[in-house]
């Protein structure tokens, strides 16, 4: 799955024209995809920022219809804009975190991909957190113009239950 077919009909819609013509300012401030290899229910989404009114918008991208929904409010800092083509394909980081997982002697399967790209210091960073069949997290950072493995961490979901 390449991200530019998604972002090409993101531009042709009518509810992103209309959104830009209101918030010329706005640009791309990150992707968000769910990648289900267990049932192949995926979900893409694009968040747009715009500056002036200090507000970020989603965009649904799946089905046949493109859904504008505005992101909830955050304190956190004002995202940084995605200016470059997205180099990695969501088809291969699979492979990607397969292939450290290997290194890594971890033996477990994968479910489901949560991925979130972002300019990160003026780097495009992949943010992956990874689901496996024993319900443990991977969390990997892939840089997108090198494909290499930033950080590799296991994270077992009753560590996480008991931070909550």
């Amino acid at each position: 799955m390449k991200i530019q077919p998604y972002l090409k009909k993101l531009n042709n819609s009518k509810q992103f024209k209309d959104f830009k013509s209101k918030n010329p300012d706005a640009f791309l401030s990150a992707g968000f995809f769910v990648i289900d290899l267990a049932s192949g229910k995926n979900l893409h989404q694009v968040d747009y920022y715009s500056p002036k009114s200090s507000k970020m918008v989603t965009f649904v991208l799946d089905g046949n219809s493109v859904i504008l929904k505005p992101a909830e409010p955050s304190n956190s800092k004002t995202p940084k804009e995605i200016k470059e083509k997205i180099n990695i394909d969501l088809d291969i980081l699979k492979g990607l975190v397969e292939d450290e997982m290997k290194n890594q002697t971890v033996t477990k399967k994968l479910q489901k991909i949560i991925a979130v790209v972002q300019n990160t210091d003026d780097c495009l960073v992949w943010n992956l957190n990874c689901i496996t069949t024993d319900m443990g997290i991977i969390k990997v950072h892939i840089d997108d113009k090198t494909h290499s493995i930033l950080k590799f961490e296991q994270v077992s979901l009753f560590d996480v239950v008991k931070k909550i």
